[in-house]
Formats: structure tokens, C-alpha cells, sequence
């Protein structure tokens, strides 16, 4: 029997994933708190007390408007950036990769992510993972300057990958979208739809770890 932690920010979202089943896994559900230090602190007591063969960073997440991706999709990690730590120098941001510095020995908040999902024919990128949500259009072109190519925006991932690390267990993260990086539009927002589509990309990253 395979065991996958599954990480989520708020009760709300774990509601949803407290029915989830997959034969073959074992499934604990971790609600975290909102940001990366709250979803590093929980994974870190989670594995401490549960173990794991896998974790799982998951929710509903925004979309860059530029990479295809619709409300009501579900995408997969191929890595997790953590895309405000640096430093500002004028108005030019720096990763820690140019300042020199590190979060663990040999990473500088880019965190790879378990390459099982890699062929499940869902949507597959880099994730990033920032503090505070991006509600302009200026952040959001500047987080894809950071990042080319980046999926969803998250709040917790690079928290959850950073404690997987530490304690040597692989991770990835899935999100469904729920709207859109850039301009706050609540209205606009399908969170049902994205815990929906969420349900069916969990139950595929779990079925190929029972199958692994």
C-alpha cells in the first residue's frame, strides 16, 4: 500500500479531498494554512507522523492568460519556483540563484517536481509560488519574465516541496484553475469547476503512484 499526503490551504478545499479514494494508497489529508511557511510547517509534522511516498501540494490556483490553459482545467508541476524570494535592486528583481544564496544546500527555491505524472497527457509546467496573489497586469507579466513558460500561480507549493526535500520523500503539485493571474476579477471565479477537475487530476497522479 503506496501513502500520498495531500497538502491544501483552506478546509474548504479539503472537503472535497477527505472522499477521495484510489485503491492501492493510502490518502491523509493535511490542511496547512494559507503561504509557504504555514504549508512547510504542516507538511514537515504530517511526514513526521504519516511518512509518505508521496506528497502532494494541491487546491485551486490562477493561470497565466498565456499558456492555453482554461477555468475548470487541472495542471501538474513539472517544477515549483519560489517566485518572490530575492532581492529588488531599483526595479530590478534578483533570484537568490544570481545573489548567491540558498534556501537548502544546492537549491536556490526551484524545486523539481516527481517526474510519475509526466505522461498522463494533462498540462505540465513550472508552477511558481509567491507570498502575496498577483492582482495586476504589470505583476503578472513580471512573474512570466521570471519564469517563461510558468502555468499557475500558487501559495503554497514551495513550501510543501521545501519540507518533501528535507525529508527525502518526492513531491509534485496539482491545482485546478479557478481564474486567471493578473486583475482581480472575484466574480469571475469557478471555484466548483476547479475542484471538479481537481478531483479527476488527483485520481490520476494517484492511480499512477498505486501503479508504480
Amino acid at each position: 500500500m503506496k501513502r500520498a499526503l495531500l497538502v491544501v490551504a483552506t478546509a474548504g478545499e479539503a472537503m472535497r479531498l477527505n472522499a477521495l479514494s484510489v485503491r492501492g494508497v493510502e490518502v491523509q489529508v493535511v490542511v496547512s494554512g494559507v503561504g509557504p511557511v504555514a504549508a512547510a510547517l504542516a507538511t514537515q509534522a504530517a511526514l513526521a507522523g504519516f511518512g509518505g511516498d508521496l506528497v502532494i501540494s494541491t487546491g485551486i490556483g490562477g493561470a497565466f492568460p498565456s499558456d492555453g490553459l482554461k477555468v475548470g482545467d487541472v495542471a501538474l508541476a513539472s517544477e515549483i519556483v519560489q517566485a518572490d524570494l530575492g532581492a529588488w535592486d531599483g526595479e530590478q528583481f534578483l533570484p537568490l540563484a544570481e545573489l548567491g544564496l540558498e534556501v537548502a544546500p544546492g537549491h536556490t527555491g526551484r524545486f523539481a517536481c516527481w517526474p510519475g505524472v509526466l505522461n498522463l497527457g494533462l498540462p505540465y509546467g513550472p508552477f511558481v509560488t509567491v507570498s502575496s496573489v498577483t492582482g495586476s497586469e504589470v505583476g503578472m507579466q513580471e512573474l512570466v519574465r521570471r519564469v517563461p513558460g510558468a502555468l499557475v500561480e500558487g501559495m503554497e507549493g514551495a513550501g510543501v516541496a521545501h519540507a518533501a526535500l528535507l525529508a527525502g520523500v518526492p513531491m509534485t503539485e496539482v491545482r485546478g484553475v479557478s481564474n486567471f493571474v493578473g486583475p482581480r476579477d472575484r466574480s469571475a471565479w469557478r471555484i466548483g469547476e476547479a475542484l471538479a477537475a481537481l478531483d479527476v487530476g488527483l485520481r490520476m497522479v494517484l492511480e499512477k503512484l498505486a501503479a508504480g
